[in-house]
């Protein structure tokens, strides 16, 4: 099955998160909405749900207004949206292959189809780095995509029912779950598992304490991104809610009643979350000679360009040069943000005979929530350097990343109403999902 009956510029965009959503916004209505170029943004699911939120979902305290449809999303921005899986590239008939599409018992509803481009974005994101270590592809749970984050939800409420009321009632009812990885992500798993913990014994299922969390790191510290100082405080924060911290213990195996570590001890686990590293999709590497890094990213250069003229990359699965530092430009949504900003004005250029404009990162710093209890990091900046912050303003500069995301892909006027009445719904339903 083809799709190439328009003459018109085709602009394909793989993958729908941060940066290829807010890619293909931004040019619905530059050039979907004049006519001058045709859009499409290919993703395998239906939902985009911000990433740095998917431990929300994954502890269930995510409000599912947070969850935006991509067809709704392409109709008001001027788009096209495709459900799909990209599987192959011909970059001589300048093609991408689709895999089919099925359901979950296996039927095909969508068959595999192919697609022809102009130019063509590779916006796909990361996946976990299990680094080969034996039993974690089949004993981990994972955070790389929203439907995997709300697979852990699931399982965790099962599993917290089943011990408490259901066919696993004990008299120990205590549920492991154990974080490997010590990163952003794991440790704002842990303080919000931490807080639904507390939230199910409000509501009448367990007692407080009755779920132990433990995060095995390979580091001596957490939070590499962040200064020591920081990192320290966050620490002392995750000890004082109980979270036991295995640092400097590296994972060397994973079974299903647990986790090994390399100094011989073994940590039991009803629930294992892998945090610990992130790569490029495995399929990436042979996408039909596009060159490709140690870890599966797109090699790219300052304009975001591949070794194909007409291929670009964004986002975490880019390896783009940072000038003046050591290694890339990191995996983090301010690096998404601003490149889909720089890639949209580029494409734009480029339909108009123009050079395209060089990317250059701006770091203003790394904050960490801890659920309701606090948030911590570092702000950058020319005027005030590097400045560490804490409490209630950390807190509103970490939701202002939130609200930046939400700007560009809905506009002041929406971000402002979605506020508005997230505030209202917050009032009148659970905090916590259960279901």
């Amino acid at each position: 099955m083809t799709d190439n009956n328009n003459e018109k510029h085709k602009i394909v965009i793989v993958g729908g998160g941060a940066a290829g959503l807010e890619l293909a916004t931004r040019l619905g209505k530059k050039l979907g909405k004049k006519g001058l170029a045709e859009v499409m943004l290919l993703d395998a699911s239906p939902i985009h749900i911000w990433k740095p939120l998917l431990h929300e979902v994954a502890a269930g305290t995510l409000d599912e207004s947070e969850q935006i449809e991509y067809l709704a999303q392409a109709h008001r921005h001027h788009f096209r949206y495709r459900l799909g899986r990209m599987e192959a590239l011909d970059r001589q008939k300048k093609e991408i292959y689709v895999s089919p599409t099925l359901n979950d018992s296996g039927e095909e509803l969508i068959p595999r189809r192919t697609f022809a481009y102009d130019t063509l974005v590779m916006a796909v994101g990361s996946i976990s780095n299990t680094f080969a270590i034996k039993g974690v592809a089949e004993h981990c749970l994972f955070l790389d995509t929203t439907a995997q984050a709300f697979k852990f939800q699931k399982q965790l409420v099962e599993t917290y029912i089943k011990r408490h009321v259901g066919k696993d009632n004990a008299d120990d009812k205590t549920l492991s779950i154990v974080i490997i990885g010590a990163g952003a992500t794991g440790v704002e798993l842990s303080a919000q598992l931490h807080e639904v913990t507390d939230l199910l014994a409000v509501y009448g299922l367990g007692e407080p304490g009755e779920v132990k969390l433990t995060i095995i790191e390979a580091a001596t510290q957490l939070l590499p991104a962040l200064p020591s100082r920081l990192a320290e405080a966050t620490q002392q924060q995750l000890v004082k809610l109980g979270i036991d911290l295995k640092l400097g213990r590296r994972v060397i195996e994973v079974t299903q009643e647990g986790v090994h570590t390399h100094d011989g001890a073994w940590v039991p686990a009803d629930l294992k979350v892998w945090s610990a590293g992130i790569k490029a999709p495995d399929w990436m590497k042979d996408l039909d000679g596009l060159e490709v890094n140690g870890i599966n990213q797109l090699v790219v250069d300052a304009t975001l360009k591949t070794n194909d003229d007409d291929i670009f990359a964004l986002g975490d699965c880019a390896a783009c040069p940072w000038p003046g530092h050591e290694g890339n430009v990191p995996p983090r949504a301010q690096a998404a943000h601003q490149q889909a900003s720089t890639l949209s004005q580029s494409l734009v250029k480029r339909l108009q005979g123009g050079k395209p404009v060089n990317y250059v990162y701006r770091d203003y710093g790394s904050l960490v929530a801890l659920g309701k209890y606090t948030t911590v990091g570092n702000l950058m900046g020319n005027l005030m350097g590097s400045v560490s912050v804490g409490g209630f303003i950390a807190r509103v500069v970490y939701l202002s990343l939130y609200k930046m995301h939400q700007v560009a892909i809905h506009g002041y006027f929406r971000t402002a109403m979605l506020t508005l009445s997230n505030l209202f719904r917050r009032s009148a339903h659970a905090k916590i999902k259960m279901h």
